[in-house]
């Protein structure tokens, strides 16, 4: 093959004398150039370690203390107060040096030791700063004094020019909340779900640990943090994600959408091409740490950044986990059932749009057919970890199976050429794009390589989309990558008037290299296997999106209430109308202001909540209703705060569980919390792409944010992201299986509920009769 001859260093002949070996000077030329890039790279860490090292000052400021210290001793004053004289007699070269040398040099390391120390305590004075976060529960808009002094002095010990992981040794470590606080707060949450029986018996159940085992796992779990940075985020890791035995597809993987109204280009290649290249451009500068921190004032945590590349999730026996590699030069990409390897790196530089863009097309064009077995090797990935460990083990351990098999996990993302076209243009707005996100969530169940970091999925007709594997990090860090991409992409990047990208393309580039492996029968019906569980999960699953253009954010804001708020509080009313009851609802909320913090629980069904509903659909009067739901929107923000900022409820509790479990007790409080069901959970996706573009010029280039599976059997997953001033979009899932779920119907609930909402809200609003709600209500159920 003519790929095997380029990638081969040695020229073996073989003759009657033996062997002859000619040295092939390309692969020399090759090798010293990987070196060079090699030791590019090396400098490059080395230089920002030094520089993260000493955050907030620089490094130039060691020989400003040097100077400054040196100066003053040349006035014959001594800023040491004699430390410089005591250092110069114990200078264990002393002998050899001459005076004025000894004294220069004792000066030297007492203005070093002096610069650690002023370093140190700037980085101490930062991290107390950082850990005030009393400025979120002030009233918007009324900054208090206290905390305007706060966001100059953080802006103070900052240093001029952060770099991404600058604040990163500065940030606080995550607080434990006290069990009493916790047990209150619990109680307080899961009272508009129970009746005054249940209620009594939780509360019972809860004193009684609260006074008891409580205080014992508590200890362990304060002993804990003071030996980690994050008392929850490993345990989170290992427990959630890796321990679990069931399909990550669907159950934990969630995707992220294209533009909704713009194709960039019609061609696949071409797209894959810019998209690729934006891809590795974004890399680079986290290479580099040249991505500015999303807020130099409030900064979050950026551990998770440093694993989005090159990573990959494997199942094991009893637990998977997670293998990271520092770096790596080439993707692999699967078209029509096959793998290949492409090199993105050629000569120690990346490789242009427009010659990615034609290796792309190399593989698109390669006639060659799938290998046994091969086309639907995916699928392993998709079923059941337990059966893929084994498999993995047994066919995948050793020979070509592992080769190949390595070179998909290491590879720096995988890429899916779909051989499909997604349309989400046209009459049927509503049904192609509720295609299009299943399409981005699952595909085929065997076109996407679950275990990867993430994977870009192109289609045929020039769509594209992004499946990631939850894990290693939260959505929020894979999404900035995505808005990045697709910013770049179309306006920096660009294509030619044929819909080509820009560029030339070098001749020399060697072929994509077809992936190989061995498939035994016994590997093919384990990956049949795999397959019918990975389908019969993927049919069941019900996805709709709802756009949502009649009114967003900025006309919510006007009413003066917070935009999240008056989502969540939407969708419990819509749940209310569709179920008839009111339901344990989570909303995931980042606490990344801490170190390697990742998320927590915002219980948004309230007290508060429900009261508002009850009186809306009870009839009340508008002004009766317009307080409650001011107030069920305060306690709403209220506790979105509080989880942000370590005194969330469910991550301390499972916590404790985990203890408990390590100790070998049981508690009849902690096991109730395991019979809860979150029949309704949401996120949102914050949208971070308004300094890359201008989005009021070009409102048609925007991310419509993703989805996720529904986390229960019997319950809807909502995802939602507030574009601009005016656009809401809602990513609804649930279960075919549950007669009770219906994606669809509860869009037009939602939808609704968003008009009931802002009806109230307004200067002069309707009084809604009894009479007409219930026309309205007949008429949604129609």
């Amino acid at each position: 093959m003519a790929e095997a001859h380029q990638a081969v260093g040695f020229e073996f002949t073989v003759i009657p004398e033996g062997a002859d070996a000619q040295l092939s000077h390309q692969a020399l030329t090759e090798i010293y150039l990987s070196a060079v890039n090699s030791w590019k790279k090396c400098i490059i860490r080395i230089k920002n370690s030094v520089i993260r090292g000493v955050y907030p000052a620089s490094p130039f400021s060691w020989l400003f203390v040097v100077i400054a210290i040196l100066a003053t001793m040349y006035t014959r004053s001594d800023p040491s107060m004699g430390l410089i004289a005591k250092i110069q007699e114990n200078l264990p070269v002393s002998q050899s040096l001459s005076t004025q040398c000894k004294v220069l040099l004792s000066a030297v390391i007492f203005s070093t030791m002096l610069w650690l120390l002023l370093i140190f305590t700037m980085r101490l004075c930062l991290k107390q700063l950082l850990s005030y976060h009393r400025w979120m529960f002030e009233p918007h808009g009324k900054m208090s004094t206290t905390t305007k002094v706060w966001v100059a002095l953080v802006r103070i010990f900052s240093g001029r020019k952060p770099r991404l992981y600058s604040y990163q040794a500065s940030l606080p470590n995550l607080p434990v909340p006290a069990v009493k606080d916790t047990v209150k707060r619990y109680l307080e949450s899961v009272r508009p779900l129970m009746d005054d029986a249940q209620y009594e018996h939780v509360t019972k159940l809860a004193a009684e640990f609260e006074s008891s085992l409580g205080n014992r796992l508590q200890w362990y779990l304060k002993l804990k943090a003071l030996w980690v940075t994050n008392y929850v985020s490993d345990w989170w890791e290992e427990y959630v994600y890796l321990r679990g035995r069931n399909p990550i597809m669907v159950n934990s993987n969630y995707y992220v959408m294209d533009f909704l109204y713009v194709t960039p280009t019609p061609i696949q290649a071409a797209r894959a091409g810019n998209t690729i290249y934006a891809m590795l451009l974004y890399r680079c500068k986290l290479n580099k740490e040249e991505i500015k921190p999303v807020d130099t004032v409030f900064p979050p945590c950026a551990s998770q950044c440093r694993r989005m590349f090159t990573i990959v999730h494997p199942p094991g026996g009893e637990t998977n986990t997670i293998q990271h590699w520092k770096d790596s030069d080439f993707i692999v990409v699967y078209h029509k059932g096959r793998y290949f390897q492409l090199y993105v790196y050629q000569d120690g530089r990346l490789l242009c749009p427009r010659e990615i863009e034609f290796q792309i097309q190399r593989i698109l064009d390669d006639p060659s057919p799938a290998s046994k077995g091969e086309a639907r090797l995916g699928a392993l990935t998709a079923g059941d970890r337990i059966p893929w460990a084994k498999a993995r083990a047994k066919h995948f351990n050793s020979g070509i199976n592992k080769k190949s098999l390595d070179c998909i996990e290491k590879a720096a993302f995988f890429v899916t050429l779909d051989d499909e076209e997604q349309s989400i243009v046209g009459d049927n707005l509503g049904e192609s794009l509720d295609c299009y996100i299943k399409s981005l969530l699952h595909g085929k169940c065997y076109n996407r390589w679950f275990d990867k970091s993430f994977s870009v999925v192109f289609y045929k007709n020039g769509k594209s989309g992004l499946n990631g594997e939850h894990s290693w990090g939260d959505a929020p860090v894979l999404t900035h990558l995505w808005e990045y991409t697709l910013a770049t992409e179309c306006f920096q990047l660009g294509y030619n008037a044929e819909g080509h990208c820009k560029g030339e393309v070098d001749a020399s580039l060697a072929e994509p290299q077809k992936l190989n492996w061995e498939i035994s029968s016994e590997c093919e019906e384990q990956i049949s296997q795999s397959l019918e569980v990975a389908q019969a999960l993927a049919n069941d699953v019900d996805m709709h999106v709802v756009v949502f253009r009649d009114f967003g954010k900025a006309k919510v804001k006007k009413c003066r209430v917070n935009p999240d708020a008056f989502i969540q509080i939407a969708l419990q009313l819509a749940y209310y109308r569709d179920q008839k009851r009111f339901s344990l609802t989570y909303e995931s909320s980042m606490t990344r202001l801490f170190r390697e913090g990742r998320t927590e629980t915002v219980r948004s069904c309230t007290n508060e909540s429900c009261a508002f509903i009850r009186a809306l659909e009870g009839g009340e009067t508008t002004d009766v209703c317009r307080r409650l739901f001011r107030t069920a929107s305060e306690k709403h923000q209220r506790l979105c705060r509080m989880a942000s900022t370590g005194a969330g409820i469910d991550r301390h509790l499972f916590c404790l569980y985990v203890v408990s479990k390590c100790l070998g007790v049981e508690s009849p409080f902690l096991k109730e919390l395991e019979s809860e069901a979150w029949r309704l959970s949401s996120s949102h996706i914050p949208y971070q792409m308004i300094d890359l573009f201008d989005t009021v010029n070009h409102p048609e280039y925007l991310c419509y944010g993703g989805g996720f599976g529904p986390v229960t059997d019997d319950g809807y997953g909502v995802c939602y992201l507030m574009l601009g001033g005016d656009v809401l979009t809602l990513h609804i899932s649930c279960k075919n299986s549950c007669p009770d779920t219906d994606a669809r119907k509860f869009g037009a609930r939602i939808r609704a509920a968003l008009h009931d909402l802002m009806q109230l809200l307004s200067p002069n609003p309707k009084e809604p009769s009894k009479t007409e709600a219930n026309r309205a209500e007949v008429k949604k159920d129609r």
